[in-house]
Parts: C-alpha cells; sequence; structure tokens
C-alpha cells in the first residue's frame, strides 16, 4: 500500500504548506478535473499534469529500464521525441504489471512521487523527463499523492527538490516540448490526419462519457491499443497475479474452434490426445538439464505443501519433453510401437520475464504440444511438416491471419533439436514479425 502520510510529511519539508484536497477517485484528467471543480481549499492559480511511463525496446537479457514523463495537461508527448532526446528506440507506455512491480502504484494514480517506491535495484535504471513548460510560472503544479482521491498542489522549486531527494535516481532531464512540432518537416501531409485524429477523440470523449471506447489510437502507440482491445472487448480480464490474466468466453470460443479444427486435422494422421501430469520432479529436470537449458529461468517451483517444505521441488511444466520421454522408452519395445503419435491440451507455466503481453507473452497459456516417435528420420521429417502446414491453415483458414512456413536459424531453433520450424506472422503498424 502507498504510504500517503509519508509523502506529505515529506513534502511539507520541501515547501508544502497545505492538506492534499480529498476528492472522488479518478482515472483520468477529464474526471480530475471534473472532481476539482467542486472541492474547496485550491489555490487560486493551478495547473493539472500527466505522469505517463514508457519503456523502450531491449533485450530481455536487461533488467527494465522505465522512462517517467512529467508534463502539463495541455503538452502532448511523441514517444519519438523522447526516444530521440533520450537516444533510446521504439517506446511504448508501460502496462499495468510495470506500474506494479516497479512503481507499486496503478494507472490513474500515477505521478512522479510513485519515484520514492522503487526498489533500489531498479532506481538506478529509472528516467525521468521533465516538462520544461512546468517549471516555469507562478501557477501551483497539481499531482495525486500516490491517491487518485486526493490532490496536492506543489511549486516546481518543490517538484525538482523531491526528485532530486530520490536516492539512487541519475538520468533526469527537462525537455522543452514546444519544439516537437518541428521534427516532422518531411511529412507535412501527416498533419490534417492528426488533427483530424483528435478532433475525432475529442468527440468520442464527449459522446461516450463512460469510456467503453479504445482511448488509444493504433498508429501512436500499437501495444497500448491492443491491449485495450483485448481488454475492452471482453476477451481478457486482469487477474491479482502479475503476468496472469482470466481468458472469458468469447476468448475461450475461439480456443475451442481452434481445438476443433486441429483436432480434426491430427485425427485424420493418427494422433491420439493424453494428459500427463503438470509436475516435474527436480530429479528429472537434472537428467535433461541439457534440453531444458533455454527454460530454466523461466521454470516456477513448488517448495512447500502447507507449511512443510516438500522433500524434493516440484518444476511446474514449461513445456513437456521432459514428462513425456522417458515413458515413451517404457512403451516403445519393438518397431511394431512406432510410430507413436501423442497430443495433449494443457497449460503451461513460464515465470520469469519482464513485460507481459496478453495472449503473446503471459506467466500461464493455453498450449497445445504434439509429441511423436517414428521409426526412422525421414517420417518424422515429414510428418513435421504437414503439421505445419496444419498449424498455417489453423491461422489462414480459421483465423483469418496471414502467416509463412519457415524453419528457424541455428541460435534460434529449439534447444537439442536437430532443426525447428515455424509459421511467422507479420505486424504492420510495428514493423516487425511473431512466432505463431
Amino acid at each position: 500500500m502507498a504510504d500517503t502520510s509519508a509523502l506529505v510529511s515529506k513534502l511539507s519539508s520541501l515547501g508544502l504548506k497545505d492538506s492534499p484536497v480529498e476528492h472522488v477517485a479518478v482515472e483520468n484528467n477529464e474526471q480530475w478535473a471534473e472532481a476539482l471543480a467542486t472541492a474547496s481549499g485550491l489555490p487560486s492559480s493551478y495547473v493539472l499534469t500527466k505522469t505517463l511511463v514508457f519503456k523502450p525496446k531491449q533485450p530481455k537479457s536487461e533488467p527494465i529500464a522505465p522512462i517517467v514523463v512529467v508534463i502539463k495537461e495541455t503538452t502532448t508527448a511523441s514517444s519519438k521525441a523522447i526516444g530521440t532526446e533520450l537516444k533510446l528506440k521504439d517506446l511504448r507506455l508501460a502496462n499495468e504489471d510495470v506500474l506494479k512491480d516497479v512503481f507499486q502504484t496503478a494507472r490513474g494514480s500515477v505521478s512522479p512521487f510513485a519515484l520514492g517506491q522503487v526498489p533500489q535495484e531498479h532506481i538506478g535504471n529509472v528516467r525521468v523527463v521533465i516538462d520544461k513548460a512546468l517549471l516555469t510560472g507562478d501557477a501551483q503544479i497539481a499531482f495525486h499523492p500516490l491517491n487518485s482521491s486526493q490532490t496536492v498542489f506543489v511549486d516546481s522549486a518543490a517538484l525538482k527538490a523531491y526528485i532530486a531527494s530520490i536516492e539512487g535516481l541519475q538520468h533526469v532531464v527537462e525537455m522543452d516540448f514546444t519544439a516537437e512540432p518541428a521534427a516532422p518537416v518531411p511529412k507535412p501531409a501527416a498533419k490534417p490526419a492528426v488533427k483530424k485524429s483528435s478532433a475525432a477523440t475529442k468527440t468520442e470523449d464527449t459522446a461516450g462519457q463512460n469510456k467503453l471506447g479504445i482511448q488509444t489510437p493504433k498508429s501512436a502507440d500499437f501495444s497500448e491499443w491492443y491491449t485495450e482491445v483485448v481488454l475492452k472487448s471482453e476477451l481478457l480480464s486482469r487477474y491479482d497475479v502479475s503476468g496472469c490474466y482470466i481468458v472469458r468466453p468469447r476468448a475461450y470460443f475461439v480456443w475451442q474452434q481452434i481445438q476443433e479444427f486441429f483436432d480434426a486435422g491430427i485425427k485424420g494422421m493418427g494422433v491420439k490426445n493424453c494428459y500427463f501430469p503438470m509436475f516435474v520432479s527436480s530429479q528429472v529436470l537434472e537428467r535433461e538439464k541439457d534440453h531444458i537449458e533455454g527454460f530454466a529461468p523461466e521454470v516456477a517451483w513448488v517448495t512447500r505443501a502447507g507449511s512443510k517444505e516438500l522433500n524434493e521441488p516440484l518444476a511446474i511444466r514449461p513445456t513437456s519433453e521432459t514428462v513425456m520421454y522417458p515413458y515413451f522408452g517404457d512403451w516403445i519395445r519393438s518397431h511394431r510401437d512406432l510410430p507413436l503419435r501423442l497430443n495433449q491440451w494443457c497449460s503451461v507455466v513460464r515465470w520469469e520475464f519482464k513485460n507481459p503481453q496478453p495472449f503473446l507473452r503471459t506467466r500461464e497459456f493455453l498450449w497445445q504440444e504434439g509429441h511423436c516417435a517414428y521409426f526412422g528420420k525421414e517420417q518424422a521429417m515429414r510428418e513435421t511438416l504437414e503439421i505445419l502446414t496444419l498449424y498455417r491453415r489453423v491461422y489462414e483458414e480459421l483465423l483469418a491471419v496471414p502467416v509463412i512456413e519457415g524453419e528457424k536459424s541455428e541460435k534460434e531453433k529449439f534447444a537439442g533439436g536437430v532443426t525447428t520450424t515455424t509459421v511467422e506472422g507479420f505486424i504492420p503498424d510495428t514493423g516487425r514479425g511473431i512466432q505463431g
């Protein structure tokens, strides 16, 4: 829980004279302005603010390096301009998990005061960008003190003093956002489109006060737009375990259609469905350590039953090769038992990652895996390519998503594999490929 009283005490030592103003909890600046309009004890002149948290494109092996951008409500913050200023690429708005895990706050309550809650192991990676327009003039600056049902008013000196007081914070930049429009000179034709988009958004806001529509333009922030789509279309709901989501009926119906389509295809090839336990003993994982090496950081472990420590920790499957293949050796006694073709519908858990994305990168997810054993490599490769084509048909014929069949590079192939095949899609708005 955020310690508002400790924050107010610290701000008082930096020049805060008045207590926080109480009002109804708000989710955005429009609601914030309405709440303050009926409140008492406000300064004669003040400006509302926006505090945005971005994350740059970075390798998975690196610790997350969020960017906190503090601007006037009327300032437009271009992620491209901020990235250029900081020499970072592909900035995206951070999701709820980053706000919760790094800043210990939630959307609607974000302010520069959340910097005081960042753990020491993360604070050195955080960058702060302050709108220069906030630091000029005599108007008081409004922020939420870690709680969207309160507002404090500070001057620019107190804001700068608070940020300077954060131990371990090394990267603070003051940025002139009024210089931004000069940057896209080669694209004057884009200006009317931006105006139109802005006007359309404003019309949407006034027409639909309940904010059920999509607030983020797809062209502005694809990642945030995508998250809004899957949540507001009721495909998923957030869950109180970071990186996990509730699959709602609409999304689960799609999954059932995929199961029906794929099951019909593999059963025609002689594949049978089965189910193996989700737990893997540490001894089995150790025997297969070369195979599991790529998954090692992602393995979740069960170490206790109630208050009692388990004699042997149990892993929750990140994939099932290590679970299934020892039993293949028991079941296949001669060539007469070949080919052995099994398929499993289940869920798997992969724990260690930094930036979850609904459906794309979550800690637990629905899963289909086929495991077959053959007499020779030729038959194995032939049926592998047949299954690959079936995967492509799922995307193109059932889901209407174009993909291409291919083979992974040597560095990307599955640990212990001869080769790794894949179907790859393309996201036009980001210019990136995505593995199916």
